[in-house]
């Protein structure tokens, strides 16, 4: 991210030069992008499409019409039309109907969803890679005190970000009446919504009520706030840096599943734990502190993550999309006794089960087993034989004394019979008591 110093900002005006500048501190070689403008018909966004027509760069506009304001809604829509057919640029609409199902509340946040949703729409079918907002000065301060309300910590406060995931906002360190100034300068049509006088919502409310105190305060209130903002995002930058450092000393492993070590992890402050672990969705402050207090074998579980504990280990194991196979899984439904010999081969549903050592082969006496066999998770309870062992072991017990990993026990399937009689732990031991003998005349063979 690119950081003005003070002269800088404090001597900003909008001009086509500045802009230029701006939307070159977001990207590189910005001429040879190409954009989708999100324009209402308000003057900032107007203002933006102007400025992109002027500096000649390639970009189509989309305009959605909600219907919420009657004729306004149509004479919004009206201004974009317009502009884009007089200046020959694509222009993409979309009209609110009954079967987007307006909600009764929530009407922001359900405005914003169906926007994006067709910008997104539009940049996938158009091959437009960046979406430019008009989000200025003044959005930025509003932004702030609405999360200044709501705790946000240094993240929030920071403010809207200019780049976010390609979706670029190259005005917002202009103020709303340098837009004005410069619409007006430039003859820009435009449309005020007049809905934005009401204080219905929040954003409005302090927009209307609060800002106008602020401003009054201080001739120069925008200019500092802009210069603390800068700050803001240099310090919260800083210390990411720091937690990255910081998490690199906690990480015992990062390969196939991210491992921290809880010890010294817990010797860190709330803050850097809260850090670290809601990169992997765990962000509840009171959730955080059981996780350091929970014993071994406890589960946590974020929308994507599974974190187990394990003695002094985090583990964090990413849920998969697809839904887990729990269900037994049949092999073999009976056996030819025509057959000497038969054989199944784990390969087709290796991924299904775990990694096999190639050298894996398992032989039983057909005629000691009921079928059908199948393979299933682990049981409370289960035990059996283990070849090379003496006597009856539970399986639990079994990956106790093999020091087999939480994560290892994750992949284990149980090998079973007709009555749910294990006939081994794959790929680990098989039981003795269904293997070859000197009489042996069928054999079933699992490789």
């Amino acid at each position: 991210m690119v950081y003005l110093c003070t002269k800088e900002i404090l001597s900003l005006m909008l001009e086509k030069s500045t802009f230029k500048k701006q939307l070159e501190n977001l990207i590189a070689f910005p001429e040879n992008q190409h954009y989708l403008l999100a324009v209402s018909g308000g003057a900032d966004s107007m203002v933006l499409a102007f400025i992109f027509k002027a500096l000649g760069l390639n970009f189509q506009v989309a305009h959605v019409n909600y219907k919420l304001r009657g004729e306004d809604s149509d004479s919004d829509q009206k201004v974009v039309e317009d502009f884009c057919f007089k200046n020959e640029i694509k222009f993409h609409l979309y009209e609110v109907s009954e079967q987007d199902k307006k909600p009764d509340n929530s009407i922001q946040l359900w405005a914003r969803e169906l926007r994006y949703d067709f910008f997104k729409q539009i940049q996938e079918k158009e091959n437009l890679e960046f979406l430019v907002t008009a989000h200025h000065l003044n959005d930025q301060l509003e932004t702030f005190i609405i999360n200044l309300s709501k705790a946000s910590g240094i993240k929030g406060l920071s403010g809207i970000p200019a780049n976010d995931n390609k979706i670029l906002r190259p005005l917002l360190h202009f103020s709303k009446d340098e837009i004005y100034d410069f619409a007006k300068e430039n003859n820009i049509a435009y449309r005020e919504d007049l809905s934005n006088k009401k204080s219905d919502y929040l954003r409005n409310k302090i927009r209307n009520e609060l800002v106008p105190k602020l401003l009054e305060t201080n001739d120069h209130f925008l200019e500092n706030f802009k210069k603390s903002l800068s700050y803001l995002n240099q310090t919260k930058d800083f210390v990411q840096q720091q937690i990255v450092e910081i998490e690199k000393k906690v990480t015992i492993s990062n390969k196939e599943n991210k491992i921290l070590d809880k010890e010294k992890l817990n010797l860190e402050s709330d803050f850097v734990k809260f850090e670290i672990l809601k990169k992997c969705g765990f962000n509840k402050v009171e959730e955080i502190k059981k996780i350091f207090t929970a014993e071994t074998g406890s589960r946590f579980f974020s929308a994507h993550y599974q974190l187990i504990i394990n003695r002094n280990e985090l583990i964090f194991n990413e849920l998969k999309k697809k839904t887990e196979i729990t269900e037994d899984l049949i092999l073999i439904q009976s056996f030819d006794f025509n057959e000497s010999t038969i054989e199944i081969d784990l390969t087709d549903i290796i991924d299904r089960v775990q990694e096999i050592p190639e050298t894996f082969r398992w032989e039983f006496d057909a005629k000691k087993l009921i079928f059908p066999l199948k393979l299933r998770k682990k049981k409370n309870g289960d035990y059996f034989y283990p070849i090379g062992m003496k006597g009856r072991k539970k399986i639990a017990k079994f990956f106790r004394d093999e020091k087999i990993s939480i994560l290892a026990k994750e992949k284990i399937w149980i090998l079973t019979d007709g009555n749910d009689s294990v006939l081994g732990v794959i790929p680990f031991r098989q039981d003795k008591r269904y293997t070859l003998t000197e009489k042996t005349q069928k054999v079933l063979r699992i490789v």
